[in-house]
């Protein structure tokens, strides 16, 4: 299959990540890496929930903390 029809992804466009949060039930010990990347923070929160409802988190990579 050709990639010609698939544009190049920035990843300066892909603004919220999505973790899934061991820590929060004790199972792991090292930092969470995201797991996903989202332009849309609202599709960011509906697939975090869909798959980690209990646990996700979603974190705008751009924000200083000021606005969470």
């Amino acid at each position: 299959m050709s990639g010609r029809l698939f544009a190049v992804p920035d990843p300066a466009d892909y603004r919220f990540a999505v973790f899934c949060c061991s820590f929060k039930m004790d199972l792991g010990s090292t930092p969470d890496h995201s797991m996903v990347l989202f332009a849309d923070r609202a599709m960011a929160e509906r697939y975090g929930a869909w798959m980690w409802p209990s646990t996700y988190e979603v974190i705008d990579r751009l924000s200083k903390g000021d606005e969470q």
